[in-house]
């Protein structure tokens, strides 16, 4: 069975969206901007064929070779989760231009970017699921960037769903909606399920949002 492939693997829901997979047998690749982040996801995989990369997933050229590694070892992969993003509370006016630019090359451009390089391939072979964690059902004054960043993505996946659907690409979106933690409304065990939910899902029964 080919693999899962999670870009911005944290100890929240990457680490557990890559655990929910790897018990179904599933190599993972795990991709973060801090090594110590990817490290210590891998180490929490114990025992299951990971391979854990070091990027940005605003530099598309850093971003593209670390995917190229994980599939170069794991193969082309059955699902890919984009979970990267910039979480921080500001309004109209409390960013300049360029921290918006940053915000939004994570929260967006990053997962234009992996789906750009990764999705194409999926294509070849017929099938493939793409998964972007979302949040914001709505949007909120007190985090505009979030915001924007999360109505980006729920599009994004409109748009991959228009352009790639037909050819057996299942994009869809996992929107959380409060913070994320152990033993809470949105622990990170439960939501993982979700994400597995989404990629088991017949064709005929795709969904292409859940809202948590």
């Amino acid at each position: 069975m080919a693999g899962i492939v999670v870009v911005g693997v944290g100890p929240g829901i990457g680490v557990a969206v890559a655990r929910r997979f790897v018990r179904e047998g599933m190599s993972a690749g795990l991709i973060a901007r801090s090594e110590e982040k990817v490290k210590a996801a891998a180490d929490a995989l114990a025992g299951a064929e990971v391979l854990a990369v070091t990027a940005d997933s605003t530099d598309e050229v850093g971003l593209r070779a670390a995917l190229d590694r994980v599939i170069n070892a794991h193969g082309v992969p059955d699902v890919v989760v984009y979970n990267a993003a910039v979480i921080q509370p500001d309004a109209v006016g409390d960013l300049t231009a360029q921290q918006q630019l940053d915000a939004w090359a994570v929260n967006v451009v990053g997962a234009i970017t992996t789906a750009a390089y990764v999705v194409p391939s999926m294509v070849e072979r017929g099938r493939g699921t793409f998964i972007i964690t979302g949040g914001m059902p709505e949007p909120k004054p007190a985090y505009v960037s979030l915001s924007l960043g999360k109505a980006g993505v729920r599009t994004l996946v409109t748009l991959l769903d228009q352009q790639y659907g037909a050819a057996g690409i299942h994009a869809a979106t996992v929107t959380v909606g409060g913070g994320v933690a152990p033993g809470s409304l949105w622990d990170p065990e439960d939501i993982a399920d979700h994400y597995w939910r989404l990629h088991a899902q017949q064709r005929a029964d795709w969904t292409h949002e859940v809202v948590l």
